[in-house]
């Protein structure tokens, strides 16, 4: 993943929701990658009922999966490129916006990648596409990224060269648009889902979050509750007192 032009060359902080999310990940992969050594039957189990298989959406009801999809991780390479690119995403992302935000950028564009997956794979026929991994949440923070950030200029880290966010995030969308051409093409479109629902969400969301904004706006109609009742309790009161003059 891309570097920071601005002079930092190193690793981004692991801390704050990022690495709760990297740590679950690879939590994840390491216990499931012992029960497939354990047992071939049950890697078959975790891919049938943790990963994203349509057939199962749809034919059994198995709703589940598009909340469970992200933590399945196939491959030592694959994963540890998808947990690099989440950390130095989410790390940048955090910092300039909070743990909330990201969380709910990251959790929106997994559910809207296993949307996107599960529609083509339907469409096409193919309901015994397995898709699995977080990278529907990365293609989301990667958008947000190349929206917020357009002009930042980042390090395409091993090339020398620098390039700016918002063509970072167009290549890798062409890409993934040249993959649909291919036999991964719901794995490609799943992850063009995942970007579509990040966007929409950095459109739509407040600028803190629908958390923070639902947390105002409980604490502000309580606000207003109390004012009504000291309003009440005071006309009481000169209801009472003007009584008591007239007595």
């Amino acid at each position: 993943m891309p570097r920071l032009s601005g002079g930092i060359l190193g690793f981004p902080d692991f801390r704050g929701f990022t690495r709760q999310l990297v740590l679950w990940n690879l939590a994840a992969y390491f216990l499931l990658l012992l029960l497939g050594v354990a047992s071939a039957q049950a890697a078959l189990f975790v891919d049938a009922y943790l990963g994203l298989i349509p057939g199962m959406v749809l034919q059994h009801g198995f709703v589940w999966e598009l909340a469970t999809y992200w933590i399945v991780h196939h491959g030592i390479l694959n994963t540890a490129f998808e947990l690099l690119s989440l950390w130095f995403l989410g790390s940048f992302l955090e910092d300039q916006h909070g743990a909330r935000w990201l969380g709910e950028i990251f959790f929106v564009s997994v559910i809207g990648s296993g949307l996107a997956g599960l529609a083509l794979a339907a469409g096409i026929g193919s309901p015994g596409t397995l898709i699995y991994g977080c990278w529907g949440g990365i293609f989301g923070l990667l958008i947000a990224f190349g929206v917020l950030y357009a002009d930042m200029q980042f390090m395409m880290f091993p090339l020398p060269f620098m390039i700016k966010a918002k063509y970072l995030v167009a290549v890798y969308m062409l890409i993934m648009l040249a993959m649909l051409f291919s036999a991964e093409k719901v794995f490609a479109f799943s992850q063009l889902g995942g970007a579509l629902f990040g966007y929409l969400y950095i459109r739509l969301a407040p600028r803190r979050g629908f958390a923070f904004a639902g947390a105002e706006s409980l604490y502000g109609m309580r606000n207003r509750y109390y004012r009504w009742k000291r309003r009440r309790a005071a006309k009481k009161f000169e209801v009472y007192m003007r009584k008591n003059r007239d007595n």
